[in-house]
């Protein structure tokens, strides 16, 4: 698995957890949003903080993180 598709996994992940956890408190859903934003810069900056993480842990770097 690269960094890349690691990002999206755990993105997606969070995403849907949230959505769960905002079942107990709407509050939740300020992660969602989170998640959603970064994700959005990330697609025009190439900055990702959890994928300079992954890199760290020695994971492969795909097309859009190295």
């Amino acid at each position: 698995m690269t960094i890349d598709r690691a990002v999206l996994a755990f993105a997606g992940g969070m995403i849907l957890l949230s959505l769960l956890l905002s079942l107990l408190s709407p509050l939740w859903l300020w992660l969602t949003a989170f998640v959603g934003l970064n994700l959005l810069q990330s697609a025009f900056t190439g900055f990702c903080p959890l994928a300079i993480v992954l890199k760290k842990f020695g994971m492969k770097p795909g097309e859009a993180f190295n």
